[in-house]
C-alpha cells in the first residue's frame, strides 16, 4: 500500500500497554498510527497531522477523552469532523450518553479484541476490509 493511501489513526490513551495493543493490530492491518497520552496532546497532534479516525479513552490525566471531544467538536479545530471511537472500561448507560454528548460516533467497552477493533476502525475510517 502506498504511504499516501494509508489511513491515519490517532490513538489517545494514557496507558502504554493499551496504545501498544492498538498499534500492533492497526499497523498489521495497514494503518498509520499516531499516539497521544491525553486530550491536550491529541489536540496538538491534530494540528501537526490530520487523522482519518480517533480512538479515544475516557479517563486520562490533564485532559480526559470527553473534554477532548467536546473541545474538538465545538471549535473550528483541525480534525473537528473526524470520526471518534471511544473505548473505555466505563460501561454504564451514563457513560454511553456522555460519550454521545461529547461527540463520539461509537463506544466500545474494554477489553476489545483485535478483530472487533479492526472491524470498527475499517467501518469508521471508510476503509473497506
Amino acid at each position: 500500500m502506498v504511504e499516501a493511501d494509508r489511513k491515519r489513526v490517532l490513538v489517545v490513551d494514557d496507558a502504554n500497554l493499551v496504545r501498544l495493543y492498538y498499534r500492533d493490530a492497526l499497523e498489521r492491518a495497514g494503518y498509520h498510527v499516531d499516539e497521544a497520552l491525553n486530550g491536550l496532546e491529541a489536540l496538538e497532534k491534530l494540528y501537526d497531522a490530520p487523522a482519518n479516525l480517533l480512538i479515544v479513552d475516557v479517563n486520562m490525566p490533564q485532559m480526559d477523552g470527553f473534554t477532548f471531544l467536546r473541545i474538538l467538536r465545538r471549535r473550528e479545530l483541525p480534525g473537528a469532523g473526524v470520526p471518534a471511537l471511544v473505548i473505555s472500561t466505563e460501561a454504564g448507560l451514563q457513560d454511553f450518553e456522555a460519550a454521545q454528548l461529547a461527540g463520539a460516533n461509537y463506544y466500545l467497552v474494554k477489553p476489545v479484541s483485535h478483530k472487533v477493533l479492526l472491524e470498527h476502525v475499517a467501518l469508521m475510517s471508510g476503509r473497506a476490509r
